[in-house]
């Protein structure tokens, strides 16, 4: 428990950073430190949509309910395991460039492309749609830092990148079809015929 005014943040002893975060050092790849810098700062825009679109996702998950809850909430599991999977690839590439990568709310902030959700709970079929947006968002992110890696000369990161595009994109599509018209019934709405 924290008193109040007590700072959240806890900062271990200087002697013990080997890097200050938002820093860029020289990599093992020989990439260029100013390609390196932008890939980075690109790198973090996308773990910390990650982040918070893998914590959305997770929630949705935990609080699904309705006629097909059991479906969407084993979609929302796998789909947040997934989204994990994607940052830590990314993570350890930001390392790999010579950065640190984004971590904790403020860097997240710093850096997010999307909003984060308010703790409430909704619907599943509003949930899922700002899930569906999320994806989107990041979908074309990725898009663009593909295109940026590919234009600085770095086939690993544009490699990586393409390859959890692709991750991105059919859990984008999952998610489509679970919110097609004819899904996602609410169990307590009265039958209409």
């Amino acid at each position: 428990m924290t008193v109040a005014g007590t700072p959240h943040l806890r900062r271990p002893d200087a002697s013990h950073v080997r890097q200050q975060w938002d820093t860029v050092v020289d990599n093992a790849l020989h990439l260029d430190r100013a390609a390196a810098e932008q890939l980075v700062d690109a790198l973090d825009d996308d773990l910390s949509g990650l982040y918070i679109l893998f914590n959305q996702v997770r929630k949705h998950g935990w609080i699904a309910e309705g006629a097909e809850f059991e479906q969407v909430a084993a979609f929302l599991r796998d789909a947040a395991d997934r989204l994990a999977a994607v940052t830590d690839a990314l993570a350890v590439r930001v390392h790999a460039l010579g950065g640190v990568p984004v971590c904790g709310p403020m860097g997240i902030r710093q850096h997010a492309p999307l909003r984060i959700e308010a703790a409430h709970g909704y619907d599943v079929r509003s949930s899922l749609d700002r899930d569906l947006d999320g994806y989107a968002t990041l979908v074309v992110q990725f898009r663009e830092h593909v295109a940026l890696a590919n234009r600085l000369g770095d086939a690993g990161t544009t490699k990586l990148l393409r390859r959890q595009l692709r991750t991105l994109e059919a859990d984008a599509d999952a998610l489509a079809k679970l919110l097609a018209n004819d899904t996602l019934v609410d169990a307590d709405a009265p039958d209409v015929d």
